[in-house]
């Protein structure tokens, strides 16, 4: 017995190099490497050069509710002419609140923060008129009433560290025309220096008096014709300031806030020396053509030479980069109308994981009887195993539902947002598209295999998300299966739903690669599979999530102790915590080098840490996990994938245990899986977001496995010359299967 032992231990597992035996050391030796490399990889920077201009005075016009849709060349010449002449962008009105009604938006500009005019007050339907109180204690400034109310409830209420007031207070002087401008123009105890309700008949000496001027060119709301009533009379109060602004200044032209519930993006445009023409984009967006309100403060003081306060300013100051149409309405509207993609795909993404949810939990339940009578029954009256058409259809729709988010995501280039119903474009797209990646696997020589449908649709997932990012992330932004700009929280880079399909497709990619080669070079495949994956997510300029990073770090570290099978012990414990460690403390180091406009979330995460402000991004974390736990499709499928790879390994028909055993490095990329997207997840603040596409991703083809494994739970090796039917690789397979189970339990 001990002699067969030995043989069958000498067998040589595909893909294991004969002659002499590696060092041990070398493996070792290539995962340090594979280490080192994708550490220097994030620090390799694309060539591009920003610019910004320059100026003596500025002049910000705004108007709350102004959007790209309302400009015309005919109806709006001046606000045209200033989109034509300078660089433009849309504009993200991110508050303190959901909804950024007028007041919160002034306040915000202000503020250079996120700031909330009512921190109590939720909104429903249309915004709240309200007009501040001003005192005028003399002829020449005003002061905002409830000032020093609103400044504190901001700062005791609100995790933000906002103080309203801080733009304000950052310049000798500041001129407001109007009320709700002078909300914007007030210092933090309320005095606005100087102050005009209406913009007079020759305002060129009242634009002058300030080095900062802060217009009022109404409220844009309604639709019709009151709303373009509304839009002329901007434009018209527009042109008279154009004709009386000072020389050498520049012109900032914003919607500064939503005027109902339902919230869009909005017109941002900078005319004046060194802004002509190019996209307005900002540090904070890192996207071309994207601002963020906050980012409008540090932006009037970059271009008067002035710095930032320290602390206050949660946004970043504007710059101009090139490849803009000339035309705006070519730029700005029409096919490229961001405010209309985005609007759709609020709606439609709702939709979509609510159907994908609710069609992998039917699935799931469907699967289960064929789980239990596909497991082999030690009795003589055990039931007949499923018909083999029903467990080819079974197959078919496990490896559809694997590949629906990326699927999803590959949809993003039809223009379905234009269309008239724009959620049954997308969902033939997508529907078309998952059954060409079904066929693409289903019809492979090799589909025969146990591991080859799990392999297959992971490769499939991960290409998708990496050519993405490659070509600029343009599938996720505003996209179903990406994230939205409207949300105010990322405008580039890698989602959550990205990094989810992203992590599960990478690691199940490489657990099955891992499987072909030696148990001692199995680490080193993960290792290498999961060093391109640190790079793709962590590099600010691919996936810009250098938090998704660290759990990916994690995940492939754990992947990586468990892919050679047998007990997890305490020196491959102690091995994986150590190098996740290293990568991380490189990680942070590279971020904290670089400079601050150019570090990631996790860069300023620590500089806020050692200055002592991190407590609100903390607060602000906990508060996205819990809305997000709550309002998300993804966390269905989270449960949903959670409960049945809890059936497959737990319960007596599951035979995930046996897949475990059978191919210990699907093992590991599981549990790498598992522990990479609830570290993103909860760190990111998307809860179970991450975890959700990752579990959407990953489960329906570990059923797909398991079942496999439980079908030809008693297939043996045919003597030689013997095949097992068209292809023969599966019983084949059954030989290097009875190795793994002989390497796991030695």
């Amino acid at each position: 017995m001990t002699g067969r032992l030995d043989r069958i231990r000498r067998v040589r597992p595909p893909g294991t190099p004969r002659g002499r035996r590696a060092a041990h050391w070398v493996p070792y030796l290539l995962v340090t490497l594979i280490g080192v490399t994708s550490l220097i990889g994030l620090t390799i920077r694309p060539a591009g050069e920003a610019r910004r201009g320059a100026a003596d005075y500025v002049v910000v016009a705004a108007a709350a509710g102004l959007r790209w849709d309302d400009l015309d060349p005919e109806r709006t010449p001046a606000l045209w002419q200033e989109a034509s002449r300078g660089s433009t962008g849309w504009l993200s009105v991110r508050s303190a609140r959901a909804t950024t009604c007028p007041a919160d938006g002034w306040l915000t500009l202000g503020a250079g923060n996120y700031a909330a005019w009512d921190t109590a007050r939720a909104v429903r339907g249309k915004c709240p008129v309200i007009v501040p109180e001003l005192n005028r204690p003399d002829t020449i400034g005003a002061s905002v009433t409830a000032q020093n109310t609103v400044v504190r409830n901001n700062q005791d209420r609100l995790p933000y560290g906002t103080t309203p007031g801080a733009l304000a207070e950052s310049v000798r002087c500041t001129t407001a025309v109007g009320p709700n401008a002078a909300v914007a123009a007030a210092r933090p105890f309320g005095r606005v220096d100087q102050y005009a309700d209406t913009l007079p008949a020759n305002p060129v000496r009242l634009l002058s008096d300030c080095v900062l001027s802060i217009v009022d060119l109404g409220t844009i709301t309604g639709s019709g014709a009151e709303r373009r009533a509304a839009v002329a009379a901007a434009d018209a109060t527009l042109a008279r300031i154009l004709a009386a602004r000072p020389d050498r200044s520049l012109m900032l032209i914003a919607g500064v806030a939503d005027t109902d519930a339902t919230s869009r993006l909005h017109v941002a445009i900078a005319e004046g020396d060194g802004w002509q023409g190019g996209w307005l984009t900002s540090a904070g967006t890192g996207r071309d053509g994207y601002l963020q309100l906050v980012d409008l403060a540090p932006t009037v003081l970059a271009a008067l030479g002035r710095s930032a306060p320290e602390k206050l300013f949660a946004g970043y100051a504007a710059t101009v980069s090139d490849g803009r149409p000339a035309d705006p309405a070519v730029a700005m509207q029409g096919h490229n109308n961001a405010d209309q993609r985005a609007i759709a795909q609020r709606g439609v993404a709702s939709i979509f994981f609510g159907v994908l949810a609710a069609v992998q939990v039917l699935l799931f339940l469907a699967v289960v009887p064929v789980l239990m009578r596909a497991r082999r029954h030690a009795g003589p009256a055990a039931p007949p195993l499923p018909p083999p058409r029903l467990v080819a259809v079974l197959e078919a729709a496990l490896i559809a539902a694997s590949l629906a988010i990326p699927a999803g995501l590959v949809a993003d280039v039809a223009p379905w947002w234009s269309s008239a119903h724009p959620a049954w474009m997308f969902g033939g797209a997508t529907v078309i598209l998952m059954a060409v990646g079904t066929l693409a696997v289903r019809l492979s020589p090799r589909y025969r295999m146990t591991l080859w449908p799990m392999g297959a649709a992971a490769v499939i997932s991960a290409i998708v998300v990496v050519v993405d990012l490659l070509t600029g992330a343009r599938l996720q932004l505003n996209g179903v299966a990406g994230y939205s700009a409207t949300h105010g929280v990322r405008y580039a880079g890698l989602g959550s739903v990205g990094l989810g399909v992203f992590v599960a497709g990478l690691l199940l990619a490489a657990g099955c690669c891992a499987q072909w080669v030696g148990r001692t070079w199995r680490p080193v495949v993960m290792v290498l599979f999961g060093g391109l994956g640190v790079v793709m997510v962590g590099s600010p300029y691919l996936g810009a999530d250098p938090v998704g990073a660290i759990a990916v770090t994690a995940g492939v570290c754990l992947a990586a102790a468990l892919s050679s099978g047998g007990w997890l012990t305490f020196p491959r414990v102690a091995w994986a915590t150590v190098g996740a460690i290293a990568v991380t403390v490189g990680f942070a180091a590279f971020d904290l080098h670089r400079a601050p406009l150019e570090q990631g979330t996790l860069g300023r995460f620590l500089s806020a840490l050692g200055s002592g402000t991190a407590g609100p991004a903390m607060q602000r974390a906990a508060a996205a996990n819990g809305q997000a736990l709550l309002d998300s499709p993804l966390s269905l499928l989270a449960v949903a994938g959670a409960l049945m790879l809890a059936f497959c390994q737990f319960s007596p028909w599951g035979g995930l245990n046996r897949v475990y055993g059978l191919h210990p490095a699907v093992r590991g990329a599981i549990a790498g899986t598992v522990v990479a997207s609830l570290t993103a997840g909860i760190l990111g603040g998307t809860a179970l977001g991450v975890a959700g596409a990752a579990a959407a991703t990953a489960v329906p083809v570990a059923v797909l496995t398991a079942l496999r494994v439980l079908l030809h739970a008693a297939d043996r090796t045919p003597p030689p010359g013997e095949t097992d039917g068209p292809g023969g690789p599966l019983l084949r397979k059954a030989d290097n299967d009875q190795l793994s189970v002989t390497e796991a339990t030695s």
